[in-house]
């Protein structure tokens, strides 16, 4: 039976990377997505335009500016009844390393991806839970990293950002059970989307390749599955954080 089909799903950074494989699937399987994106309405339209079925649409949506976050949930409420499904994917990551890096770049670095890897979902988080908890159900989903784990030497905060959310998710998940409501998190190792591409070049990318003994990197789809089976599965799973890194990293 499709657990998915008709399903109301917002799913922050839905047009590139990721989020574009997790929309195109889940369009697939017959839930109505609705994507946030930041500033490419261009490649946002292209994006809608390839999910599948009907009743998808295009947020505009700075997710680091908590006032943005509340002005989409009050247009999203103003057409949908419910949120069954909420996804949080949108994230970003950069070099800053703490021995080549200036003091006001790394107070920025820090700022920067503290606000969109953790403010934000927690913000989005915020919203979802009014609505699942007064529905008594829904689902919460956020996009982790195997960074979280293992450390991230060249992009500290991108790291540290990813192992809060992953903490918050647990949080959640422990506080909002009782409400039907399930939070989990999927902790992707190295993914091969248009962004990452130049890094998998040459000596570097044969380096990143072989982290795995599949000696590759995922492809978004990949990644894509793992979340819709969380999506898919039952209220005793609230809480995990399932590992797709190609057996990259143990813990």
């Amino acid at each position: 039976m499709n657990q998915i089909e008709g399903k109301n799903v917002i799913i922050t950074g839905g047009t590139r990377g990721i989020g574009a494989a997790i929309s195109l699937l889940f369009a697939k399987e017959g839930a109505k997505v609705s994507m946030m994106y930041k500033s490419d309405l261009e490649s946002a339209r292209k994006q809608l335009q390839s999910l599948q079925g009907k009743g998808h649409e295009l947020y505009q949506c700075d997710i680091s500016n908590p006032r943005a976050i509340s002005q989409f949930y009050r247009q999203y409420l103003e057409a949908h009844d419910t949120l069954d499904i909420l996804i949080n994917n949108a994230g970003i990551g950069y070099h800053h390393p703490v021995d080549m890096t200036n003091y006001e770049e790394w107070q920025s670095g820090w700022s920067q991806i503290l606000s969109t890897n953790l403010i934000a979902p927690s913000n989005m988080c915020y919203h979802a839970a009014q609505i699942m908890k007064n529905q008594n159900g829904g689902s919460i989903i956020n996009i982790s990293s195997r960074g979280a784990f293992r450390g991230e030497p060249l992009m500290p905060a991108y790291g540290a950002s990813k192992a809060a959310l992953n903490s918050m998710t647990q949080s959640l998940a422990y506080h909002l059970a009782p409400f039907n409501v399930k939070v989990g998190a999927v902790a992707p190792g190295f993914v091969e989307t248009e962004m990452s591409k130049p890094r998998l070049l040459g000596e570097t990318g044969e380096r990143i390749k072989g982290q795995s003994p599949l000696n590759r990197v995922a492809q978004p789809l990949e990644v894509a599955e793992a979340t819709l089976l969380m999506a898919q599965s039952n209220i005793w799973m609230t809480g995990s954080i399932w590992d797709v890194n190609g057996a990259s990293h143990f813990r």
